[in-house]
């Protein structure tokens, strides 16, 4: 599966606006994108950021059916969460389908359950899907399978950070390791 990285953090506004910190992942702290997010859980109830308010947030895009980064990334945020001890209570994991066709509530449900029972998991129509990826500036498009019905989808491999108080901070790349993430949210933690 071709993942594309994109250059989603390469366009980022140059750190300022009480960026001290010196991150791993890419400070994206100022951007005019990744400010809204309306969609709604594996449960059926309607979440934004600001349900987030108080906790570092981390935003990945993606789909169950994935067969590598997906479920990579989600139990490496979860692994993260537990290394952060009493901590970890202050991070939630969010996971935006991009495929809303497949990923129902009840298969969202499931799949969160499998890395960490305090994550939320959000779908919406496949215009509201469109509508938020373009907002975060992800890439998602079907690939075609070998039969009829089958497909993946190739998207953005990459998670999006917000602080405590719901500002988007860090874009990290897929790959970046679970003691950057870590460091990174321990210092957006310290933060407040």
């Amino acid at each position: 599966m071709i993942m594309s990285a994109l250059q989603a953090g390469c366009d980022a506004p140059s750190s300022s606006a009480g960026s001290a910190a010196s991150f791993k992942g890419i400070d994206i702290t100022g951007a005019d994108y990744a400010r809204t997010l309306s969609l709604t859980d594996q449960n059926g109830q309607p979440r934004t950021l600001a349900d987030f308010k108080g906790k570092v947030t981390v935003v990945f895009f993606g789909f169950t059916q994935c067969p590598d980064v997906c479920p990579t990334t989600m139990a490496e945020l979860a692994q993260v969460k537990a290394s952060l001890g009493k901590d970890g209570d202050r991070i939630q994991g969010v996971f935006v389908t991009v495929d809303p066709e497949r990923d129902t509530a009840a298969v969202l449900k499931t799949y969160m359950g499998g890395f960490d029972p305090s994550f939320v998991a959000l779908r919406g129509s496949p215009e509201e899907i469109a509508a938020t990826a373009k907002e975060f500036k992800v890439f998602y498009a079907k690939v075609p399978g070998k039969t009829e019905g089958a497909y993946s989808v190739d998207h953005t491999a990459g998670s999006y950070v917000f602080d405590t108080q719901g500002r988007v901070r860090l874009f990290v790349r897929y790959g970046s390791g679970a003691e950057a993430l870590a460091a990174d949210l321990k210092a957006l933690l310290a933060a407040g």
